[in-house]
């Protein structure tokens, strides 16, 4: 299969030391993939869990895709996403040359995402 020319998003989240925290992420991971079946879609951690974003990328490297969406699952610029995150990424871009990788926002810089929390809310609340 000739992967250069198609899609590969990396969903990027912190990590923890209980693997029930990943679920969420693991279903969007899940969804994903069923509504974009021609999309390579990879779950990375920032610490703790495996696998790091470097090895996820890496492996979707070497299986020959060359454009790749980075989606951090943060609902915050916070110092990960300001300060580790770009050096991170430049060791990844280092070890890459040739492959093109692109930063989404942080899911909660995302206004339909926003919009789906505060309408699931207030439904939650109405009564």
């Amino acid at each position: 299969m000739n992967t250069t020319n198609k899609s590969a998003i990396v969903l990027f989240a912190h990590g923890a030391r209980d693997p029930e925290w990943a679920q969420p992420f693991r279903k969007i991971k899940r969804l994903l993939e069923a509504r974009q079946p021609g999309v390579a879609v990879e779950l990375a951690f920032l610490e703790i869990m495996k696998p790091a974003l470097a090895d996820a990328v890496a492996k979707l490297v070497l299986t020959g895709y060359r454009s790749i969406k980075i989606a951090p699952l943060f609902m915050a610029q916070g110092g990960h996403l300001k300060n580790d995150l770009p050096k991170i990424l430049d060791d990844i871009r280092a070890g890459h040359p040739g492959v093109e990788l692109t930063l989404l926002p942080a899911v909660g810089d995302v206004d339909p995402v926003l919009d789906a929390i505060t309408d699931w809310l207030v439904s939650a609340t109405a009564g």
